[in-house]
């Protein structure tokens, strides 16, 4: 990478292998999406790292005349930022060559005129210097992807092909189906260039229940349709949108905004998202106040956007939509939920269409009782780590899971098997709803939903591959630095790791049950005088005001101050860099309920994937461990 960046002129067999897994954080860190303009063009792979360091500058591409950039497998994984292909493309970077791309990144790239290819040989035609026909670019794309990169993107797409679209009429017998097939059977939209029943790998358009946005997305969103369409906007079902303050309430401690000089950036683009929000009459779920987090003020609900899609929007049989690759989330109560970029969103808010391209189904089979201690998060380290999804088999598909042990599994719990399907690759999760689910919905937001007879998968529906999993087996877990893939069992490390900060939040561990289980583990802890270690700083963070109001309710603060956590309001917090819990120095170990450790993820040093218990267990230890193996040391 350095000898490119330097001016020398490289071919695939000097470079040897190519770099898997780049992820949207490493060609985008969090702090540069606070430009949504041209401004971004500045900035592409600024956060790679290779060999320990950052070789990629500000400016270095577009100076450099990259037009081509080549990468192994599944370039583009993590989050649904629109911001990482749209800075390629305005550093000049016209064409992405990789061995295979993650479904949004690859999506994003189509929906703005960015072409991505697996077509190896490519590379040798543009170094000879042939001129490369747009066919041969869409070469093995679906019909509609096609369309829209020869239109020029989504927007111009939708103004040509989108002005007619209506459901699809319903679909009557046929072969045995999935959940998600009946799910999106029942959203189908008819378009001119799209079939109105599509079959896996075809493009299509469905009609989403519910759409959200937050604040990383909405000024961007909002540019790009009055650009397009002029002022004011007419938007589609405006009821059914719901706009987000979730990334931002902390970034005044965020130290990579700080040091970076980004908060008024972040302030600036806060405010762009509520006056869009406000002149369009959007139902907003914003930022608590110093004053309403002390108080625990109930009239506002605020927190994590997926999370709270959760307990207050989605049900069983909906589409839910939202500007994030957690957006799956929801996936725990039955409906599809799954996560687009900038673009889609905002041809989402005009036409109510939103894009997919149908996907494979997989089905995962976690069967057998967990054993005490084992959480959902360890389930999720322990797939993750599978050869089959560590070699990318899970690459856009839907991962419908079932077995005997998803009864032993509270709707929290199954959020996390859902919402981490992002880590896997895959589209969406789902789990169908049963009673544990009717529960959930009739105790947490009193709904009393009956679930209708066709919100199963038909005995026969095909699915590509089956994965099974023996949950009585599989012990804590977690995930060494740089991927959540790196997943092994704690037991099974050598030495005692010493660890500096210990943190406990995000929509993957900020719900209700999680703070079960960091109660459990620190109360045990304060009712034998033990205390977070000696240099070991614990972050205690609520995904939403209703989980921090069960925890006031239950009793928990009680333990939580005797041990000396430190409680945060509800935020993403320091999963995305954007306030406390997250390291400053390259040296520190943090070991992190989040789901996702790509390189920069949650600061500069490393981190370390466990769950709640393990999380909570370590800070009191110092050193990363099971509770299992405190309650060992403290007899």
């Amino acid at each position: 990478m350095a000898r490119q960046m330097a001016g020398e002129r490289l071919s695939l067999v000097d470079t040897g292998a190519l770099r898997d897994d780049v992820s949207t954080d490493e060609i985008t860190p969090l702090p540069i999406l606070t430009h949504y303009d041209d401004a971004l063009g500045r900035y592409p792979y600024t956060g790679f790292q290779a060999g320990g360091s950052l070789p990629v500058r500000a400016n270095a591409i577009r100076e450099g005349g990259f037009s081509v950039v080549v990468a192994g497998k599944r370039y583009g994984k993590g989050s649904s930022r629109e911001h990482s292909p749209a800075a390629e493309k305005l550093a000049g970077v016209r064409l992405v060559i990789a061995e295979s791309f993650e479904r949004i990144y690859r999506q994003n790239a189509d929906n703005i005129g960015l072409f991505t290819s697996t077509d190896f040989s490519l590379v040798g035609r543009i170094e000879r210097g042939e001129a490369i026909a747009i066919r041969d670019l869409v070469q093995g794309r679906d019909a509609l992807a096609a369309a829209i990169l020869k239109s020029g993107g989504l927007l111009p797409f939708g103004q040509r092909w989108m002005r007619d679209v209506a459901l699809a009429p319903a679909l009557v017998g046929g072969a045995p189906r999935t959940l998600f097939e009946k799910i999106i059977a029942r959203h189908a939209l008819r378009t001119a260039l799209t079939e109105p029943h599509p079959a896996p790998g075809a493009g299509a358009f469905v009609r989403a229940d519910w759409r959200f946005i937050h604040e990383y997305y909405t000024g961007m969103a909002a540019h790009m349709l009055h650009a397009t369409f002029g002022e004011p906007l007419v938007l589609h079902a405006p009821e059914s949108v719901v706009v987000f303050e979730d990334h931002t309430s902390y970034v005044k401690e965020s130290p990579a905004h700080v040091r970076a000089g980004l908060v008024p950036n972040v302030q600036r683009m806060v405010e762009a998202q509520r006056a869009f929000a406000m002149r369009y009459g959007l139902r907003t779920h914003r930022t608590l106040t110093e004053d309403e987090a002390a108080r625990g003020d109930g009239d506002q609900s605020a927190g994590i956007s997926h999370a709270m899609v959760a307990e207050h929007y989605a049900l069983p049989g909906q589409v839910v939509v939202g500007t994030d690759s957690h957006t799956p989330h929801s996936g725990a109560l039955g409906c599809v939920a799954f996560g687009v970029g900038t673009t889609d969103m905002a041809n989402a808010f005009v036409t109510g269409a939103v894009r997919l391209t149908v996907p494979q189904s997989l089905q995962v089979v976690l069967d057998g009782c967990p054993a005490p201690g084992v959480t959902a998060k360890d389930i999720v380290l322990h797939l993750l780590a599978q050869p089959y999804i560590r070699e990318g088999g899970g690459l856009g598909k839907v991962f419908e899971f079932c077995g005997t042990a998803i009864a032993h599994l509270a709707t929290d719990e199954r959020a996390t098997l859902t919402n981490m399907v992002a880590e896997m690759g895959g589209f969406t999760g789902i789990v169908a709803p049963d009673a544990e689910t009717v529960r959930f919905l009739r105790e947490r937001r009193g709904v009393d939903f009956v679930i209708e007879p066709w919100m199963h998968s038909d005995a026969g529906a095909l699915h590509v591959h089956t994965l099974r999993i023996d949950c009585a087996a599989v012990p804590p877990m977690v995930a060494t630095p740089g991927d959540p893939g790196n997943g092994l069992p704690l037991a099974s490390l050598r030495a005692r790791l010493r660890i500096d900060i210990a943190y406990g939040g995000s929509c993957t561990a900020g719900k209700r049950e999680d703070f079960v289980h960091y109660h459990a583990v620190l109360r045990w802890a304060a009712d034998r005088g033990l205390k977070v270690a000696p240099g070991v700083e614990l972050f205690l963070q609520f995904g939403t005001t209703a989980v921090r109001d069960h925890c006031i309710a239950a009793g928990y603060m009680d333990a939580f101050e005797k041990v000396g956590a430190r409680m945060l309001q509800p935020s993403c917090g320091a999963c995305g860099n954007c306030g406390p819990g997250g390291s400053v120095r390259k040296e520190q170990v943090t070991v992190s309920a989040i789901n996702r450790n790509f390189p920069g993820r949650g600061g500069p040093g490393q981190v370390w994937l466990a769950s709640p218990p393990t999380v909570a267990a370590s800070a009191i230890a110092g050193e990363l461990l099971s509770f299992a193996d405190l309650q060992a040391r403290h007899p």
